[in-house]
C-alpha cells in the first residue's frame, strides 16, 4: 500500500500478540510498547544521516561512522505517542523531542489541537512522528499539516497499528510521508477503533478509562 512499511520481524510480532490480549496489565502493555518501539526504530532509522570521523583504536588509526543525532526530532502526538518515545530515545538519546496535543472530538471525530511545542530550526532536521494508532488518520494528517509549516528536511510516521482507512487518509493528504507499522489490521469499527486492534492505546498505556 504505497509508502506503508509493515515491520514483520518475529520479535515485533511476538510482542504485539502479547499486547493484543485483553488481560495484559497496564505495566505489561506499557513495557511491551516500549520494547516494540526499540525494535521498530532500527528499521525506521535505517537511512538516518551519518558522517565519517577519524578515530584511534588501541591498535591503530581508522575511520568510523557516526550518526548526525542532533538533526533528528521525535514528535509525539499526545497523549498515546508518549508511550513510544522512551523506546525511540533509548536508541537515539541525542534526538530532540516535540509534542503535539490533539484530542478527537467524540461526535465529529475531528482532531482538536490543545498543545504544540517543537524544537527550533526544524527546517534543518529530520522528523519522526510517533503515535501508536493510525486509525481514521485525522490526527496524523492534522499533526503533519502543522509540522510542514516549519518545512523539515523529511518526515516519517511510526505507529504500532494501522488499517486500510488510516493508510488511505495519510496517503491522500501526505503521499510522500512513509508509514511504519507493526501490523496492518482489518478495518475500523463504528466507533473509529482499529479491529482486531488493542483497544484504546492511551487508556491501556496510562491505566485510564
Amino acid at each position: 500500500m504505497g509508502n506503508l512499511h509493515v515491520i514483520d520481524h518475529p520479535l515485533v510480532q511476538h510482542k504485539l500478540t502479547l499486547m493484543r490480549q485483553k488481560d495484559v496489565s497496564t505495566n505489561g502493555f506499557r513495557q511491551l510498547l516500549n520494547e516494540i518501539s526499540v525494535l521498530m526504530s532500527y528499521e525506521v532509522l535505517r537511512d538516518i544521516p551519518v558522517h565519517d570521523i577519524d578515530i584511534e583504536t588501541p591498535l591503530e588509526s581508522t575511520t568510523g561512522v557516526v550518526i548526525d543525532g542532533k538533526k533528528l526530532v521525535f514528535i509525539s502526538i499526545l497523549r498515546a505517542g508518549s508511550g513510544m518515545l522512551d523506546g525511540m530515545l533509548s536508541v537515539m538519546p541525542s534526538a530532540r523531542v516535540g509534542h503535539i496535543g490533539l484530542y478527537r472530538d467524540p461526535k465529529t471525530r475531528v482532531p482538536v489541537e490543545y498543545y504544540f511545542k517543537l524544537p527550533s530550526d526544524l527546517h534543518e532536521r529530520d522528523v519522526v512522528v510517533v503515535d501508536p494508532m493510525l486509525a481514521t488518520g485525522n490526527s496524523a494528517v492534522a499533526a503533519i499539516d502543522r509540522i510542514k509549516e516549519y518545512a523539515p528536511r523529511s518526515i516519517k510516521f511510526v505507529c504500532l497499528l494501522t488499517c486500510p482507512e488510516g493508510v488511505a487518509a495519510m496517503q491522500q493528504a501526505h503521499p510522500e510521508v512513509p508509514i511504519y507499522a507493526a501490523a496492518l489490521d482489518r478495518e475500523l469499527d463504528e466507533h473509529g477503533y482499529i479491529v482486531p486492534g488493542v483497544g484504546d492505546a492511551g487508556d491501556r498505556i496510562f491505566g485510564t478509562k
